[in-house]
């Protein structure tokens, strides 16, 4: 009999339970320690989530969190049988961050968060919590700025993300530029391209792909001029989606370092302070556009091989409802939707 594939491992994320939550006009926050019981109460035919990836913000965990901090948090993370995989620097001006399009203090205040990011994932790497994993980044900028000046702030943003580089290469990390429609410089898949060819350092700066996410860059939210998919497209043309997605996932697939597993309706979606984006729908969602595990294999495969370049994947569900987040069985449909991408397109070790 076949052994099952038990890689990439499968993470939950946990910062569904920060973003988008904690505002006015908000829900409120859940707590790390939930997330990560419903990540390891979750079970399907004897199969288990391997880990979680975490996001540096509070009230998870500060991005100024001491050794002692940290120790618990590895501590909270072993108790349950799991490990942490990559982590999401809070580059962002509200978090302490800045715009990597402003060369002054901005650019300052984000290269500050991605050292301190990658001091923490290195710390959490040797305490042999974290085997895997990048550090996650983003423009920390929107579109409308970003479209003030296309080729300077292009620029900008390639001379910090290169700066950011040097700084990775100090601690032993790998950065991961986030592919999501409200980042400026990033918020089209042509773009996104050109800023990672423009930094031109594959081996420390690469792509976050995540499939709701880049599902909009299709469609050319933020970016018409680069829509692939027709206005009111047909969803029953599956031919023409397949084109479509199989040049999206050429041109990107090489640069991918970090891989998120979703579900998206082909709508846009925003919560609290965050930005309209790909909405997140669950694994189950009806109106979900996607073939999850038929898609995730474009992501995951070259030349119908598993290419094996990460040793995990991640589920994000960002900005969902916290009564959907409350609900165990929400957390069981997801792990099945994982294990099943895994047995497609994974590998045995």
């Amino acid at each position: 009999m076949t052994k099952r594939n038990n890689y990439p491992k499968l993470h939950n994320a946990a910062w569904p339970g920060v973003v988008g939550k904690g505002s006015p006009d908000g829900e409120p926050f859940i707590d790390l320690d939930t997330m990560l019981d419903h990540t390891a109460k979750a079970e399907v035919d004897g199969v288990k989530f391997d880990g979680f990836d975490l996001f540096l913000f509070d009230p998870h965990i500060s991005i100024d969190a001491k050794p002692d901090d940290l120790k618990k948090l590895a501590d909270k993370a072993a108790a349950r049988n799991l490990n942490i995989g990559s982590v999401v620097a809070p580059v962002w001006p509200p978090t302490g961050g800045g715009s990597a399009m402003d060369s002054s203090e901005g650019r300052k205040n984000f290269l500050q968060q991605v050292q301190k990011g990658c001091q923490i994932a290195r710390t959490l790497r040797e305490m042999g919590i974290r085997p895997y994993g990048v550090v996650r980044i983003d423009s920390a900028g929107g579109p409308s700025d970003w479209m003030k000046d296309p080729i300077g702030n292009q620029r900008r943003i390639a001379d910090t993300f290169d700066m950011a580089c040097d700084i990775a290469e100090d601690y032993g990390e790998v950065l991961a530029a986030e592919g999501e429609i409200c980042w400026g410089g990033m918020h089209s898949w042509v773009v996104m391209v050109d800023l990672l060819e423009r930094v031109g350092r594959p081996e420390t700066l690469g792509f976050q792909a995540d499939m709701a996410h880049t599902l909009l860059y299709l469609m050319g939210y933020n970016a018409p001029e680069h829509r692939v998919l027709p206005e009111n497209f047909d969803w029953k043309d599956k031919e023409s989606f397949d084109d479509a997605y199989e040049l999206l996932t050429d041109s990107l697939r090489p640069w991918t370092v970090d891989f998120h597993v979703a579900q998206n309706d082909a709508t846009v979606h925003g919560s609290g302070s965050h930005d309209k984006t790909g909405r997140h729908c669950l694994a189950n969602d009806p109106n979900g556009k996607l073939d999850i595990v038929k898609q995730a294999g474009y992501w995951l495969r070259e030349d119908d091989l598993p290419h094996q370049r990460y040793r995990h994947i991640c589920w994000d569900g960002c900005m969902f409802p916290n009564k959907v987040m409350s609900d165990p069985q929400t957390w069981n449909n997801i792990l099945s939707t994982m294990i099943k991408v895994r047995d497609a397109h994974g590998w045995h070790e």
